[in-house]
């Protein structure tokens, strides 16, 4: 810390009846970096209505992460020395993506990927808009189509909810 920022403290300390042996020890311990406490991305906000609705993954802020919330891609390509880093990102993006559109509207949460060994498992929550043929069909294309293209077997987990307030733990 610079003897200018020390002079300032001690001074200003001063006026409020401090001795100079506490404003020195005060000033030594100020410090000019952003506190660390005041994380705030990741966070939503909170809106004045408090209408926007947050699932249970949602609710909880990054730092929970492996405490109450889960990671949406399991794999431990990402670990050190790890095999297919780049590709394993992008294939779970193509995932992501495929999901979204193949399910438009019908997605209810976020798109957990597990991979096993050669094996992909992607977990969802989707509303119980379409008819059950059609979902059979959207269940049977999605596998056939994301194994043709990642080249592994996908099996889609997939759990109905009748509306996507079913899936609503707080509103902020």
């Amino acid at each position: 810390m610079s003897s200018s920022l020390i002079k300032l403290a001690q001074a200003r300390l001063g006026t409020l009846g401090l001795s100079v042996q506490w404003t020195s020890a005060l000033a030594s311990q100020l410090h000019t970096s952003a506190p660390l406490c005041r994380v705030v991305s990741g966070k939503y906000r909170i809106t004045k209505k408090r209408d926007r609705p947050l699932t249970y993954e949602m609710a909880n802020p990054p730092h929970y992460i492996a405490h109450r919330k889960t990671w949406n891609s399991w794999n431990a390509s990402s670990l050190k020395d790890g095999l297919r880093r780049s590709e394993t990102v992008l294939e779970d993006e193509l995932i992501r993506r495929f999901m979204n559109g193949t399910w438009h509207g019908l997605v209810c949460s976020e798109i957990i990927i597990k991979r096993q060994f050669n094996h992909i498992r992607v977990a969802a929550i989707i509303k119980r808009a379409v008819t059950p043929t059609k979902m059979y069909f959207l269940l049977g294309y999605t596998e056939e189509m994301l194994s043709n293209w990642i080249q592994c077997p996908v099996t889609l987990e997939l759990q109905t909810v009748d509306k996507f307030e079913d899936v609503v733990f707080k509103y902020i």
